[in-house]
């Protein structure tokens, strides 16, 4: 049985001004000069296409197709953002967290995680634990049970990356598998405008070729968009190992599955899954 591969968080860009940190505008498909994809254009966020997504993710984030499964997952991978946990990777050190538990103390006022906000506010933008140990881990788990709570880190996935990744690659006129390599990077990246974000792949990606949208062919494009995307991982230590593309979503371009139709079958650090 092979090892699980130690979860790695994707970097929600942080502006500083004086002490306080401000989480960096999300990427808006506005800005980026793209057409509109057709109504009706194949999309990830059919609920079939976008369960594949989650154990797709999950794969390669917790290796497991059972996402469903890390609505307690918590510790720090000494990657310099805190607190790691959930479905998506919501960090103590890049606002996202702050944000979920910020949602859930609204919807349920007095919930096990609502006297952590002060410490939340005051790591954001740190690596730093001040206030959260050592309780903190045990009360996520058990906040975790709590289906609000799951609800919550369903809402703040979709509204801070799934929703905003699919809307860009539809706006670029590519269907379900680009969508997926869209939201699989900004997942990893952020959505900020660093270099290395979901933009920035985007921008270097356009420097070899150009989207369906603007008149390109779309094989040409995701694989222009992949190569992009290889090149951000590479750039930081923790993110190095590429085979959640180079073994997944290249082969399923590869096999010209632009669908993203199962039976799926890929490699994820050496590890094989299967949906059928």
């Amino acid at each position: 049985m092979s090892t699980p591969h130690i979860r790695t968080s994707r970097r929600t860009f942080l502006a500083f001004l004086g002490a306080t940190a401000v989480a960096a505008p999300l990427f808006s498909p506005q800005l980026a000069g793209a057409t509109p994809a057709p109504a009706g254009a194949a999309g990830l966020d059919d609920p079939a296409k976008k369960e594949i997504a989650m154990q797709l993710v999950s794969s390669a984030e917790n290796s497991s197709l059972d996402w469903k499964a890390q609505y307690g997952y918590i510790e720090d991978i000494g990657d310099g953002r805190g607190y790691t946990a959930g479905i998506i990777g919501f960090c103590s050190g890049t606002h996202d967290m702050l944000d979920l538990v910020e949602l859930y103390t609204a919807r349920e006022p007095g919930n096990v995680l609502a006297k952590y906000l002060p410490a939340l506010r005051a790591v954001d933008g740190s690596d730093s634990h001040d206030g959260l140990d050592p309780d903190f881990p045990g009360d996520w788990a058990a906040a975790a049970e709590d289906a609000a709570f799951q609800q919550a880190q369903n809402d703040e996935r979709d509204r801070v990356y799934f929703d905003p990744a699919v809307e860009q690659a539809k706006a670029d006129g590519v269907g379900t598998l680009g969508q997926f390599a869209y939201y699989d990077a900004i997942v990893m990246h952020g959505g900020g405008s660093d270099p290395t974000s979901l933009s920035g792949i985007r921008e270097r990606a356009l420097g070899a070729a150009q989207p369906p949208a603007q008149g390109g062919d779309e094989v040409t494009w995701l694989n222009a968009f992949l190569d992009a995307r290889v090149w951000a991982m590479k750039q930081e230590e923790a993110h190095s190992d590429t085979s959640r593309v180079d073994t997944a979503q290249r082969v399923f371009l590869q096999q010209g599955n632009l669908d993203l139709d199962p039976p799926l079958d890929w490699k994820v650090y050496g590890d094989s899954y299967h949906i059928g």
